[in-house]
């Protein structure tokens, strides 16, 4: 799979953030995709000093497994909060490297445009890919929001002073939200809703699973 050679990957914590202000601008927050025939979740795993990264992609509406990479790079920028891309797009990006099937989305186990500098890890690869992509964070890094009420589907907005930069998504009833973010070409709405349709009766996305599965050691068998 093609990506862009968007910059240096050899740079200081403070060079990445002066990246992260630059690229920003660049982000796409409406939709700019066809029909999505193709979902993908990544991964990463460490074990020491190695990333296990994992693409995993997945048809889409039935969410069965076309294609899978797992690939071991080593790490080789510090974890800092906020700079998660630093770390984890390299080891990624040798992964989508193999890939047979292009996928038409991308959702991120991380955060998009809901960063303190509006540029997380959804952003960066959805930039580097020129593909759709979706943050679906575990947890809130940035921004404030109201608990939504029980019922699946039920959401409310993050927000950043008066900005709104994602959503708290309850993706199945009474369990904990799910933090919902731009990454690139696709409206919050939009990614929301696709959140939503990758979720199969758990609290994450089908290609969150399958991905963190493939880079625990569990290799999903590909429908044939």
């Amino acid at each position: 799979m093609e990506y862009r050679d968007l910059h240096s990957w050899d740079v200081t914590p403070a060079e990445a953030r002066q990246l992260q202000n630059e690229l920003r601008a660049q982000v796409i927050q409406t939709d700019q995709f066809g029909t999505i025939n193709t979902v993908a979740g990544v991964d990463i795993g460490l074990k020491k000093d190695t990333a296990i990264a994992s693409v995993v992609v997945l048809s889409f509406p039935k969410l069965q497994v076309v294609d899978s990479v797992v690939t071991a790079s080593p790490v080789r920028f510090p974890y800092i909060p906020g700079l998660l891309s630093f770390r984890e797009i390299p080891p990624l990006l040798t992964a989508f490297d193999q890939l047979q099937t292009v996928p038409d989305l991308v959702i991120v186990d991380g955060q998009g445009i809901a960063h303190p500098r509006r540029f997380g890890l959804a952003s960066h690869l959805g930039l580097i890919l020129d593909k759709p992509t979706i943050g679906c964070a575990k947890s809130r890094l940035w921004g404030r929001c109201e608990e939504p009420d029980s019922a699946q589907g039920a959401y409310t907005y993050l927000r950043d002073k008066e900005a709104v930069i994602g959503a708290a998504v309850r993706t199945r009833a009474n369990v904990r939200v799910v933090y919902v973010s731009i990454g690139h070409r696709i409206s919050l709405d939009s990614a929301r809703m696709w959140t939503l349709a990758c979720c199969q009766g758990y609290r994450l996305p089908e290609t969150t699973r399958y991905a963190h599965n493939a880079a625990s050691g569990k290799r999903p068998r590909r429908h044939t």
